[in-house]
């Protein structure tokens, strides 16, 4: 799993297969190199033919590939790997479906939920929100600048390392104080989608990540 990989993730927000392909090309444009395909409420075969399409697109630009939840269909399409919630399957009973050459995430959002992912060899953490997101029905939580850094520093405390990427209603405002605070990355939709021109705003998020990492 490479590091400068998994620094801006993306995640997909859209069920029409045209729109997702042309969001997920223009972050790939823009030089993201992880792609979190999220097809919430949509049947297996819309996520089945529009996974393809996307893999045939990450493959074209070397990005990782994710399918979110569906272990099942990560087999069938050979992604790279799975990101699963915290009312999904567990990690463990993933590696055991899937074996050791998938990357397999887990959601978190407390220390208490990494050190479970941890323990259970989950590959990275998603961990939040960082505050408000219409993406998701049922929000845990929301962590907030102060939550992450309690996290790394309980993290740190424990010796415990594994990639942490923030989530949840980030802007690119947001950016340099989250990277700040010592995660590794962060997961954008909306923020890259709702600007005029997503591959110049994805340049712009990757070059602030780069420049306040610790």
């Amino acid at each position: 799993m490479e590091k400068e990989n998994f620094r801006l993730q993306f995640i997909t927000n859209s069920n029409d297969t045209n729109a997702l392909t042309a969001s997920v090309n223009a972050v790939l444009q823009g030089g993201c190199r992880w792609i979190q395909l999220r097809m919430k409420d949509a049947s297996e075969e819309q996520i089945i033919e529009a996974a393809y399409g996307v893999k045939a697109l990450c493959r074209r630009y070397n990005a990782t590939f994710i399918i979110d939840d569906h272990v099942e269909i990560v087999k069938i399409v050979q992604a790279d790997g799975v990101h699963l919630g915290l009312n999904d399957i567990p990690i463990m009973q993933a590696r055991s479906l899937l074996g050791e050459g998938f990357i397999i995430g887990g959601t978190a959002n407390s220390f208490e939920n990494i050190l479970q992912h941890y323990n259970d060899g989950a590959d990275y953490i998603g961990c939040g929100p960082f505050k408000f997101t219409t993406t998701k029905k049922k929000l845990a939580p929301i962590l907030g600048l102060d939550g992450y850094k309690e996290i790394i520093k309980r993290m740190g405390d424990s010796d415990i390392y594994i990639p942490v990427v923030a989530i949840g209603g980030i802007t690119s405002e947001d950016v340099p104080s989250i990277i700040s605070t010592g995660v590794d990355g962060v997961a954008i939709s909306g923020a890259i989608l709702n600007t005029p021109n997503p591959v110049e705003e994805t340049k712009h998020i990757i070059k602030d990540i780069e420049r306040n990492h610790l």
